[in-house]
């Protein structure tokens, strides 16, 4: 289930508000321009299913995701908790930054915390399977793909380059709860 926490960025240890109906989390996130959405397969997809058949499978909203923001290019990623980089990757996309790009990703299956950072607020968003986010280009942020990570996303680009960021320096990721804390009962546990 997807979850909304808000906070103080000066208060990591507990929320302002917390949401978790589809409408609460997407309106309180439009507030802050960024998108939410759901969507569903136009067929049934197993574990295996290669990039093409999840791509063609989600085509319709990809169709529309790239005409309207001008997407160039799609891809699928997909880790798993035996990856042998999981514990880089996490530290990498763990640093906040932001992207000159927008940063569209869709949780296909598993989970993923985004931590939006914005009018001194944080946004600790859990997206759960069928979650579409989309932050816009220079937002900053930082993701949390957990110590045990079991996640396949679909994600969006405008330019070829893909994914690169621009990490601001700031350690304010090391305050806020990670996927695995006693926050965020519904993250996997090995």
């Amino acid at each position: 289930m997807s979850e909304l926490r808000i906070y103080d960025e000066n208060n990591p240890k507990q929320a302002e508000r917390v949401l978790t109906r589809f409408a609460d989390i997407q309106a309180a996130l439009a507030e802050i321009e960024v998108g939410f959405e759901r969507w569903e397969a136009s067929r049934q997809l197993d574990a295996m299913a290669s990039q093409d058949e999840v791509i063609e499978a989600y085509r319709g909203p990809i169709d529309q995701l790239m005409k309207k923001y001008g997407f160039q290019s799609v891809d699928v990623i997909s880790l798993t908790a035996n990856h042998p980089q999981k514990q880089a990757m996490r530290e990498k996309f763990l640093s906040e930054h932001t992207h000159d790009d927008f940063e569209t990703r869709f949780f296909v299956e598993g989970e993923g915390l985004f931590n939006i950072r914005k009018g001194g607020r944080v946004y600790a968003t859990l997206c759960t399977r069928g979650d579409l986010l989309n932050l816009p280009a220079h937002t900053t942020h930082w993701f949390d793909l957990g110590p045990h990570p079991q996640l396949k996303a679909i994600r969006l680009f405008t330019t070829p380059e893909g994914w690169v960021a621009n990490f601001t320096g700031d350690k304010i990721a090391d305050r806020f709860p990670k996927l695995e804390a006693p926050h965020y009962p519904l993250a996997r546990a090995a």
